[in-house]
């Protein structure tokens, strides 16, 4: 039993993890990273659907993703040039000396590989933003920029594609979303039929919509449209979206090789991609499906590769995609427990698990932060320890991929309210989820 306590870690530059102070209960060993002996819930991740991909399943069953998309012929000579380097350095940031930069570098735990990076910078003022942007930061109500802004930012903004690796909550949205914002308004403005400018793909439905809350926040002053693209719910919405014209199209990988086929989108507008949680993405089997739609994008567009670990294939991805990148480190490329969490880990017999459960429960109910989010690693355990708690008095409520969209986003609803205190899910949620019990 691991349990977890949040100390105020960001996210997106927000205070406040899971309620404040929320816990998290996982596995601990029987299939787990961990070791130890047993999980509350079997091996593997269980067909753990948490609204992965979606959109993809029985449409394209018995083929290959994406086979009715074909390659276009890109001819460098006939296509629209476009501007991906809006980037002026802050006097302040010009001037700082290589020590300087090293040192507030070491401080943060950034390191920086690749030709010519531009220096981080340091406070929101230096980071030459329009007015626009500038001023929805401020109503926004954040302080400082997180490391992984503070170097990403001057990255994006000069138009080179970049890697970042920095763990959950490190603030990695606002750090593409804004460069996006500032990207699409320096370009011709959409009409009906277009594809997006932007494009972000995400493993999970639950992560893309809380990427299009922030492209929302920081796009509606503007007029830069988005939409959110995902399976378990309806296209015909999804589809009108596109069809009418968005500058941001947030998606899953699925569902979006679904309207691509149809012909409902196309990208050839698009000219900044970003590969939100991109390990996450290929741990779940997308690869096929991110190859199809990037060949899709014309060869000069700008990429932004986000991942919390840096393995083989997530290199070897990026060095088949993405030109001349820059690689930001936030802390070690090692995968290791957050430090902003402190992880308490019970090794048990799987028969002590129900009542260790019931005893932490009450314990966390006295205290006066007691969100608690319990995380197993099958479909069928979540229900099982959903039902069990209920039956000791417990208002739980529980969210999988077998699911509705529907289902889910009132769950999600009731316990970022405060309705419910305790949320048992699949696993494979966990990674991004708690932005939705701020």
């Amino acid at each position: 039993m691991n349990r977890d306590r949040d100390r105020g870690s960001s996210r997106d530059g927000r205070r406040g993890g899971a309620g404040g102070g929320g816990r998290d209960f996982g596995r601990s060993g029987g299939g787990s990273r961990f070791g130890g002996g047993g999980g509350f819930g079997g091996g593997g991740f269980g067909g753990g659907g948490f609204g992965g991909g979606g959109g993809f399943g029985s449409s394209l069953k018995g083929k290959q993703p994406g086979e009715r998309l074909r390659k276009p012929r890109w001819d460098m000579s006939t296509l629209q040039p476009f501007r991906k380097d809006f980037y002026v350095p802050h006097p302040n940031v010009a001037n700082r000396t290589p020590q300087e930069v090293a040192a507030y570098r070491s401080s943060v735990e950034i390191t920086v590989k690749g030709t010519t990076a531009p220096n981080p910078i340091m406070y929101f003022e230096e980071v030459n933003f329009p007015d626009y942007v500038t001023a929805e930061i401020r109503k926004q109500g954040f302080s400082q920029p997180t490391p992984i802004q503070a170097q990403g930012w001057p990255i994006a903004m000069s138009g080179r594609d970049m890697v970042g690796i920095a763990q959950t909550g490190s603030g990695k949205t606002l750090a593409y979303i804004l460069p996006a914002v500032v990207h699409i308004n320096f370009q011709p403005r959409i009409v009906r039929n277009d594809g997006p400018i932007a494009l972000v793909l995400a493993p999970t439905r639950e992560l893309a919509q809380q990427i299009q809350q922030v492209a929302t926040d920081f796009g509606s002053s503007t007029y830069v449209r988005n939409t959110c693209v995902f399976g378990g719910a309806p296209k015909g919405g999804q589809a009108r979206d596109l069809e009418r014209g968005v500058e941001i199209v947030i998606a899953t990988p699925g569902r979006l090789i679904d309207f691509l086929e149809r012909g409902t989108t196309n990208l050839r507008r698009c000219t900044y991609l970003v590969l939100d949680e991109a390990d996450r993405m290929l741990d779940m089997g997308f690869e096929p499906q991110i190859r199809k739609i990037i060949e899709q994008i014309r060869p000069d567009r700008q990429v932004l590769m986000w991942s919390a670990t840096w393995p083989k294939e997530v290199r070897n991805l990026a060095e088949e995609f993405l030109t001349d990148y820059i690689q930001i480190n936030v802390g070690s490329l090692q995968l290791s427990a957050n430090h902003n969490i402190l992880q308490i880990v019970d090794v048990c017999q799987e028969y002590e698990k129900e009542g260790k459960l019931l005893k932490l429960l009450q314990e966390i109910a006295a205290e006066a932060e007691n969100k608690t989010m319990i995380f197993v690693e099958t479909k069928r355990k979540v229900d099982e320890i959903t039902r069990a708690l209920s039956r000791y008095g417990w208002h739980a409520m529980a969210i999988h991929g077998d699911k509705s969209q529907q289902e889910r986003d009132y769950v999600l609803n009731e316990f970022r309210n405060g309705k419910i205190n305790i949320l048992v899910a699949t696993d494979v949620a966990a990674r991004g989820l708690e932005a939705h019990a701020r």
